[in-house]
């Protein structure tokens, strides 16, 4: 059974121990198992996590620097995403299907991107196709298979590593590397799928985002 508290105990230890070098090694949480080409079964578990319409739950976000915050998630196949995280953080994360902005409260700024520009984008396609070379590495274990996956004509060295439970085929976390290797990863639980949202969870006010990008007089 997966236990999340655990595993974000496991985590932390080795974050805060290991310093920022410790939290990479961390996070990307090396298996017991061996590489392998990617087959059969992890593709049947990335078409069973496409297959997912809509979720939410909560989540534990573990920065490059060994921070953490949590907060709430929801996701919309394919494209959309939101993050709301709890206070004091004031700091939330929109995608609309074409876009991700990052709001950052305190510091009244709005980081606009382009969806397909960024990893986010293999992890809310309308299917996660691993044939190809988008596949980097894939582990099997007895707890976890691990997906990482690449598109270095889109986004360059930045990656995707995600995780899912082999018995139910639920995805656990993922770990989004820059092309600086710096590590973030978000693990998730208490999770809902099936779930109906208003359309206005998932909107971009880019008026707004203009405003606050607009060059200070």
């Amino acid at each position: 059974m997966f236990d999340a508290k655990s595993q974000i105990n496991r985590i932390s230890r080795r974050a805060f121990l290991g310093g920022a070098a410790g939290l990479g090694a961390a996070l990307m949480l090396p298996l017991a198992g061996t590489s392998h080409a990617q087959g059969a079964p992890a593709q049947q578990i990335a078409d069973h996590f496409s297959s997912v319409r809509t979720m939410m739950g909560e989540f534990v976000q573990f920065g490059p620097q060994g921070e953490q915050t949590g907060g709430k998630f929801f996701i919309e196949r394919p494209g959309k995403l939101r993050f709301n995280y709890e206070a004091p953080s004031k700091f939330r994360v929109v995608s609309d299907g074409k876009s991700v902005v990052l709001f950052n409260g305190r510091l009244n700024t709005a980081d606009l991107y382009s969806l397909k520009q960024t990893p986010l984008k293999l992890l809310l396609d309308e299917r996660i196709d691993l044939s190809g070379d988008k596949v980097a590495d894939l582990r099997e274990d007895a707890d976890l298979t691990t997906i990482k996956l690449v598109d270095k004509s889109v986004f360059g060295d930045a990656t995707i590593t995600m995780m899912f439970d082999p018995q139910s085929y639920e995805l656990r976390q993922w770990t989004i590397t820059d092309a600086q290797g710096k590590d973030t990863t978000v693990m998730i639980f208490n999770v809902q799928q099936g779930v109906t949202f208003d359309p206005s969870v998932f909107e971009i006010n880019y008026n707004r985002v203009r405003e606050i990008n607009q060059p200070k007089r």
